[in-house]
């Protein structure tokens, strides 16, 4: 049986990897550069084919990945002439690997339901790492017939693959997903710094928090930067992070839902971000607190 030609548009940290893993499993890729040329040259190193532009790539692709930064980037890739809604094959599937805006996502998805194309939110869970591995994590929103056709090209990169319900409920639990995750990043953050104000060690705080039942993936990665300076292990912009809690505070409105904690975590990247740290990495929170408390770099047994 012949395997669908696979697009794929945005290859960055986490797009490459994906890439990677898509070749492995033995399915036609085409690829569009953007500002990066060596991922690009990477994969066509391996095999992949190379579009000149997006319409291009979208004429010549069955299922389509988009993997950018959030919803404004994946309505640009999606809409005007020279986008996929105008030049993808009535039949094919679009496949939003981003963290966007649901409102944005249905809305998406009407559009190119008109044309006769169909849409899907996987949004990744994972690290660049992971993506590399093969072993993300992969929240589905599609309908039944559209996920049968995608999940053989999704396991070739995802290890867990969740189909949650119809389109845009992916990006839904993303959010909600990157919620608890950036609240644990400020949770662990505060605490540090009271513990290194009341006299306790980063390195004792971890001998207790990491050994104990607080302990898991999430954990290990955020450290690895405050305890060995490991920018490589949880590579997550503030600005990312940011932006997905301006998401799901609309998401929250938009529900009527109640969002106390959510406000003070987006409140804290926002403060981030406006402190000119949008480019470093989530685990720098814990630097960002330190400092605020008047203590030094987050080192084991450092002081003040």
């Amino acid at each position: 049986m012949t395997k669908p030609v696979i697009g794929f548009v945005g290859i960055g940290l986490m797009g490459h990897g994906v890439c990677l893993n898509i070749l492995k499993a033995g399915f036609p890729l085409v690829v569009v550069a953007h500002r990066n040329r060596a991922p690009v040259e990477d994969l066509v190193g391996r095999g992949a084919t190379e579009a000149l532009s997006v319409a291009e790539l979208a004429s010549a692709c069955d299922i389509i990945h988009i993997c950018v930064t959030g919803s404004p980037q994946v309505e640009a890739v999606i809409g005007g002439d020279d986008g996929i809604a105008a030049n993808a094959r009535a039949g094919s599937v679009v496949v939003d690997c981003s963290t966007s805006d649901p409102v944005s996502t249905a809305r998406l998805a009407e559009t190119l339901a008109e044309r006769g194309i169909s849409m899907a939110d996987a949004p990744l869970g994972g690290t660049p790492a992971n993506a590399a591995a093969g072993t993300l994590g992969a929240l589905v929103g599609a309908d039944d017939d559209t996920f049968a056709r995608i999940e053989p090209v999704i396991s070739a990169w995802s290890r867990n693959i969740m189909h949650l319900g119809p389109v845009g409920t992916g990006h839904k639990m993303k959010l909600i997903n990157n919620f608890m995750s950036l609240g644990n990043a400020a949770l662990l953050s505060e605490a540090m710094a009271i513990a290194r104000k009341s006299g306790l060690t980063v390195e004792q705080f971890d001998r207790v928090i990491g050994t104990s039942r607080m302990h898991n993936g999430f954990y290990d990665t955020f450290m690895k930067w405050t305890l060995e300076r490991d920018d490589t292990a949880h590579r997550f912009t503030i600005t990312n992070a940011h932006k997905d809690m301006r998401y799901l505070s609309c998401l929250a409105i938009g529900s009527g839902a109640l969002n106390p904690l959510q406000d003070i975590v987006r409140n804290q990247l926002s403060a981030m971000e406006s402190a000119g740290s949008g480019a470093q990495f989530v685990p720098m929170i814990a630097d960002f607190i330190a400092s605020a408390n008047g203590l030094n770099s987050e080192v084991p047994n450092d002081k003040k």
